[in-house]
């Protein structure tokens, strides 16, 4: 009996400890390795749980709140009482309030199996990962609930073939990845100047709800080569607040962005003398015009304040940012302006101040950006933006054995 019953231990310490598996998705093989481990002495079937609940004994239905559609219209159309409805809605009153239920988001009904089928369960889902539970059965039970998320760390990389999108969407890469990695080098990096051959790596958690993706909860480090430079993501707390920096512990974020907006092109460069597309003369422009759509939202590309706006002659519709006591930045030709831009408020990095047109002396939609460094024009694209602060010399020995063991992480991914 002794050995029968030391067997049986074994197994289930076996189960135990391979009940969780850590997977690392690698960059050049995604795969998830599953380890399954029976015993065939067990003939107890295993229960099934939907949010909590056993399915054995309960028809589902699934399906999305329609548009216009309350709760009432909801229930009603599946033959619930009114007097039960009533009920749900008022013990539902500190629990969730119906009034926010949302098109599109996903409810659940179980219903028994007995010749006249009853609602004995109803599950909205508020979101991917929260949803309220209806316990029908006796008194009406309402909770709010939240389904198991698990997290997986995983390793992307890629080429640039056209640009960052498409190339993790032909990785199958998450496309949330895009835009973190973006905004990681948004300081360092323009996104719309990449260039074929360009790559990345990149070390990310991804959460997962159901076996779905449910989106990104942490970059580890990253790593992007673009012209011919090698660029770092690393990420490290300094008073309290988690910040992004290079190998050598200087700041990625920079004091402005490199670009204003999102654009399609650079259409014409700071010059000193260029034939002017609507005069036909030569004259000096001492900006970058960027072609774009008429209402492609225009940014500022530092903190600082509006010290004018309006309409301009030639330069159109104008918003002028001082950022400090060096720089001051201009965005022209403008349709309309930000909510609330006016001459004296402050603004934000990144802040919408405007949207793309072709007011003033403009031959097609675009922006003219211009960059004044104490009170003369400079080149916007060979402006060296000052950075925030780096790791502080008390932080370094530590920064550094982190990046260490980041960017030995990063060497060993194999781009293909």
């Amino acid at each position: 009996m002794k050995k029968y019953l030391s067997i049986f231990a074994l197994v289930i310490v076996i189960s135990i400890t391979t009940y969780s598996i850590f997977n690392l998705e690698s960059c050049n093989n995604h795969q998830e390795e599953i380890l399954n481990y029976s015993d065939t002495s067990i003939t107890e079937p295993v229960k099934v749980l939907l949010y909590g609940v056993n399915i054995d004994s309960f028809d589902i239905i699934e399906g999305k709140i329609k548009n216009n559609q309350n709760i009432t219209s909801l229930l009603s159309s599946y033959n619930i009482p009114r007097k039960i409805i009533d009920e749900i809605v008022i013990s539902s009153d500190t629990v969730f309030d119906f009034r926010k239920i949302r098109a599109g988001n996903k409810f659940v009904l179980f219903h028994s199996k007995d010749s006249i089928p009853k609602t004995k369960y109803f599950v909205y889902e508020h979101n991917a990962i929260e949803f309220v539970l209806f316990d029908l059965n006796d008194t009406i039970v309402i909770k709010k609930l939240e389904k198991e998320v698990k997290v997986k760390q995983t390793e992307a990389c890629g080429i640039i073939n056209s640009s960052l999108w498409n190339s993790m969407y032909d990785k199958k890469i998450n496309p949330v990845v895009a835009i973190e990695l973006s905004e990681i080098f948004a300081w360092t990096i323009d996104f719309f100047g990449l260039q074929k051959g360009d790559n990345f790596k990149i070390i990310f958690d991804e959460q997962y709800v159901d076996s779905a993706s449910i989106g990104i909860s942490k970059i580890h480090a990253a790593y992007f080569y673009h012209m011919n430079k090698d660029y770092f993501a690393i990420p490290f707390i300094q008073d309290s607040i988690e910040t992004y920096y290079d190998e050598n512990g200087k700041n990625l974020k920079k004091a402005f962005l490199k670009a204003p907006l999102k654009y399609s092109r650079i259409s014409s460069r700071f010059s000193n003398s260029r034939l002017h597309p609507v005069l036909k003369i030569r004259r000096p422009h001492h900006g970058v015009d960027y072609a774009a759509p008429v209402g492609t939202p225009v940014v500022a590309i530092g903190a600082g304040k509006v010290i004018d706006t309006g309409y301009k002659g030639g330069a159109g519709n104008m918003v002028k940012i001082k950022h400090n006591s060096t720089y001051t930045t201009s965005y022209m030709h403008l349709s309309k302006y930000g909510k609330g831009i006016k001459k004296g408020v402050h603004v934000a990095q990144g802040e919408i101040i405007g949207y793309v047109g072709s007011t003033g002396l403009s031959s097609g939609p675009h922006l003219d950006f211009r960059v004044y460094k104490n009170g003369s024009p400079t080149d916007p694209l060979k402006m060296e933006s000052p950075p925030a602060e780096p790791v502080s010399k008390a932080n370094m020995t530590q920064f550094a054995l982190l990046k260490d063991s980041l960017v030995n992480m990063l060497n060993k991914i194999k781009i293909k």
